[in-house]
């Protein structure tokens, strides 16, 4: 029965001042019993005098008042646990500052980095990076700069980074940096996600600061608002922009593997399943949150909810798995219970996953290759017909046919494969 595997709603914790704002991030706190909200006004020059700059901590057992105000000197666009220290919190505000909080010190901030040394925009992400200390960190903002910190000295950067992708780090030409991920597994590589929909892959500890952005991948017509590695196979990542989702292979630069189809309202934000390879989360602004599970439908979703009545802006499931906030437009955030189906890893999930990530990886290869041949023999034909001889006309080889031949051959390759493989479980 589809109603027994419908998420149940716990609870609500609402923004408790008069003038709303939204739920623009969401941090659960490590052991799963908290819940950190970041509030702020995204709509340029839409804030009033009387809008709160506050954010909150909230125990999901009482989410009828917060735990803890935090009170930063700018209305916080993102926050985060730190992973190692549960009791200490980093956030990205509004006017480009960066604050870090110790919960047992109160609400007011230990450290705030100075506006000179901060970014000239927003901090829309900001994550905790794998070190010795467990105090650093790093940011991304939509005035084209990523921003290395250790925040126990926040007077200045510690490293930096223009999103220059002409290499030559110039901030007039830097593409605005929307959202940002960090695998720890990789922890030379980090992803930064663009207001111009491109996905830049950039390695840390290259030579110099041109060789740190490392190439890109453009497939959205907006901002790339989410940005996230699967858990289980980092080297595919999940991009949310413009109205769909999709998921990339590093190996493949010029296209996608798997998307789900156009949407009828943008979608907002999105996140993995940290038990289950196949399955994915994505909100939308008609207030939907939907569940995608890849191995049993790739053209819907499993399961859609409406959520609240107003735009879902933000996303975040719990370490578990079970648990999921959707922050709201209005300042709502939404508590719900997953079921255990969507919640459980499944006997074969990581084998089918790996399986299907493969097999559409070397799709997207043949088709590129392709696609390479096709540009190579049309160009072949514009330098033929410049220099006065007439270009072949070949019917049997325009494009269409061309891509049709590139489909026959990959399924008569993994066709070959599949029949090599079974020969071989025969002889052992």
């Amino acid at each position: 029965c589809l109603s027994a595997c419908l998420p149940a709603c716990l609870s609500a914790c609402l923004d408790p001042n008069e003038v709303k704002r939204t739920v623009s991030c969401l941090s659960w706190h490590p052991d799963g019993g908290k819940l950190a909200a970041a509030y702020s006004c995204l709509q340029f020059q839409r804030s009033s005098r009387d809008m709160s700059l506050d954010s909150y901590i909230w125990d999901i057992e009482n989410p009828n008042r917060p735990e803890l105000t935090l009170k930063p000197a700018s209305p916080l666009v993102c926050l985060e646990y730190n992973p190692k220290d549960s009791h200490t919190l980093v956030g990205g505000a509004y006017n480009g500052q960066i604050a870090y909080w110790d919960t047992r010190r109160g609400s007011q901030p230990v450290e705030t980095s100075s506006v000179e040394q901060s970014h000239r925009d927003p901090v829309y992400k900001i994550i905790w990076l794998q070190s010795k200390t467990g105090t650093d960190v790093f940011s991304a903002s939509t005035d084209g700069q990523v921003l290395w910190w250790d925040v126990r000295r926040l007077s200045e950067p510690t490293e930096r980074l223009v999103l220059d992708l002409s290499r030559e780090g110039n901030l007039d030409r830097a593409l605005g940096a929307v959202s940002l991920e960090f695998e720890s597994t990789m922890p030379t590589k980090f992803l930064v996600g663009t207001e111009q929909g491109v996905v830049v892959s950039c390695n840390r500890k290259a030579k110099t600061p041109a060789e740190k952005i490392v190439c890109s991948y453009d497939g959205h017509h907006g901002p790339v608002y989410a940005l996230q590695r699967n858990p289980f196979f980092p080297k595919n990542f999940l991009t949310v922009g413009d109205w769909t989702a999709r998921i990339w292979s590093e190996d493949i630069r010029d296209s996608a593997i798997m998307w789900t189809k156009y949407q009828t309202s943008y979608l907002m934000d999105a996140c993995w399943s940290p038990v289950r390879p196949s399955v994915f989360f994505t909100v939308k602004m008609d207030g939907v949150l939907d569940v995608w599970d890849i191995l049993f439908k790739q053209n819907d979703p499993t399961l859609s909810l409406k959520v609240c009545d107003e735009a879902l802006y933000s996303l975040r499931l719990q370490d578990n798995g079970r648990l999921v906030a959707c922050g709201s437009q209005q300042g709502g955030a939404t508590l719900l219970e997953i079921s255990s189906g969507l919640s459980t890893l499944q006997k074969n999930d990581k084998s089918l996953l790996a399986a299907m990530f493969e097999r559409e990886t070397k799709r997207e290869k043949v088709l590129e290759a392709r696609q390479r041949e096709i540009r190579l023999k049309e160009r072949s034909r514009s330098e033929q017909s410049r220099e006065g001889e007439p270009g072949r006309e070949d019917a049997d080889h325009g494009p269409d046919q061309l891509i049709a031949k590139a489909q026959e051959d990959f399924y008569v390759v993994t066709e070959m494969e599949r029949r090599r493989r079974d020969a071989n479980q025969v002889h052992t």
